[in-house]
């Protein structure tokens, strides 16, 4: 429900880039690992500012609370802006929600968003719909830009030789696998444009 509301904010849905593991399991592959954060590259750096992040994200709850029933309480909003080990901004995010399960006002789950302007788009955004297998998906479903597939695959490879995580090579081999893989010309380049931009070699 927070892509879609995001998706229902025009200040947002124009330069919010969905990405990560959780835009392979909500975009690409409904039975794929599990992965709870979202993550965003946002195309206006301007946007990573507490308090325009808080005033946009006290709209989404309205939206949410109005449209599907979900509270989102607004003073628990928390957006850290913080530089980046590139020496840009970056921001983590925490938005909190009521739950059935929640224990009291103070223990109540949240959502993890993680927000970068950095990074290179080499390919449009695709915009996709939102796997929501459940009896409240609204009237013509839920959709989200999110980086294509060969952007994913040519950053999942980037990620894979940076840091050599087993969730980056789950991924790789996954992405490899599947039959949307694009022709390898295509994946290169993307990852050459993705290394360039983050003045490193090649990942072989």
């Amino acid at each position: 429900w927070l892509l879609a509301a995001i998706n229902a904010n025009a200040t947002l849905a124009s330069s919010w880039v969905f990405k990560g593991g959780t835009c392979l399991k909500k975009c690409y592959f409904e039975t794929y690992r599990f992965s709870e954060d979202l993550d965003f590259t946002l195309t206006d750096v301007a946007h990573l500012d507490e308090i325009f992040l808080i005033e946009q994200f006290t709209l989404l709850a309205k939206w949410i609370y109005e449209v599907c029933g979900i509270d989102i309480p607004v003073d628990r909003l928390k957006f850290d802006i913080y530089e980046n080990p590139r020496g840009h901004k970056s921001c983590e995010g925490r938005v909190y929600y009521q739950s059935h399960f929640s224990n009291g006002k103070t223990n109540i789950p949240k959502i993890k968003f993680d927000l970068t302007a950095d990074e290179v788009l080499v390919l449009p955004p695709s915009r996709r719909p939102v796997i929501h297998p459940y009896t409240d998906e609204p009237d013509g479903g839920i959709h989200i830009d999110c980086y294509d597939y060969p952007e994913v695959f040519g950053e999942k490879v980037r990620a894979l030789g940076e840091r050599g995580r087993p969730r980056d090579l789950y991924d790789v081999v996954n992405l490899y696998r599947n039959d949307q893989l694009p022709s390898a010309a295509v994946i290169q380049d993307v990852l050459q444009q993705k290394c360039d931009y983050k003045g490193i070699g090649l990942q072989t």
